[in-house]
């Protein structure tokens, strides 16, 4: 099992490249070797890189926005090719409201961006949230993008957010089998008062052994640890969530 941290975790110990150096430092003695690129401040990708290589960390995956992907295309992907990564994709798609046509714009305009990459080593991917488990018209979301998207956008499965969004981690994993190399793993606990709360991996109650079955029968190559708000200090939070998942593979 290859694990890597989503830097956005501690983006708020990303703020320069000063920060970011440091920051990945820790990552790396609290026992990470690969981290996810995203929420960081501005850094060049020579300069990310030498950082990484110096710590022995590999780039495992970033996320980008979408006006970069179309505008800044051979940039993106010459950046990808310093930090010797692959695979990039975008946080998700966001609006006020939600109508089909809304979605279909957006599907149209990602796969044209997908088209722009694919002589290139570096694939898109799509990484999900609760909202594209709504139905419209009866049907879920977050089935269209997985049909209508072009088979060579890849499906960040988040764990937490399927199931904030009522649906089933394992399930949505299956459906994208051979097209997840990059999984989000987090946790979800509820309080007293009912209130959902982001958990350290092995610390809420989501099903992790049914979860990483379904990773490995889905292909998964990269196993990403992210919480995107912590209860407690983050680097703890990491470290736990590193600890159980690390327990969990054996």
């Amino acid at each position: 099992m290859k694990i890597a941290l989503q830097m956005y975790t501690l983006r708020d110990f990303c703020k320069t490249p000063a920060d970011i150096a440091s920051t990945l430092a820790r990552v790396r003695k609290i026992g990470y070797t690969a981290v996810q690129v995203s929420g960081m401040g501005p850094i060049e990708a020579t300069e990310l890189a030498k950082i990484l290589h110096g710590e022995g960390l590999t780039c495992c995956a970033t996320h980008v926005p979408l006006e970069r992907m179309e505008t800044q295309t051979q940039k993106v992907i010459d950046d990808h090719a310093t930090i010797g990564c692959r695979y990039t994709a975008i946080g998700g798609f966001f609006q006020k409201d939600y109508t089909w046509q809304d979605w279909e714009n957006f599907i149209t305009r990602y796969n044209a961006a997908a088209e722009k990459f694919k002589s290139s080593p570096v694939r898109l991917g799509y990484h999900n949230h609760s909202h594209e488990f709504m139905k419209l018209d009866g049907k879920v979301i977050m089935q269209s993008l997985i049909d209508d998207l072009s088979k060579d956008v890849w499906m960040e499965i988040d764990t937490y957010w399927v199931q904030h969004g009522g649906a089933d981690p394992i399930q949505w994993i299956n459906k994208v089998k051979g097209r997840i190399p990059c999984v989000h793993l987090k946790d979800m606990a509820i309080t007293s008062g009912r209130q959902q709360l982001m958990a350290e991996v092995g610390e809420g109650n989501l099903n992790w052994r049914g979860i990483l079955e379904a990773c490995r029968s889905a292909g998964v190559e990269w196993y990403i640890i992210e919480q995107d708000i912590c209860q407690r200090d983050p680097f703890e939070s990491v470290e736990i969530s590193l600890k159980n998942l690390q327990a969990m593979a054996g």
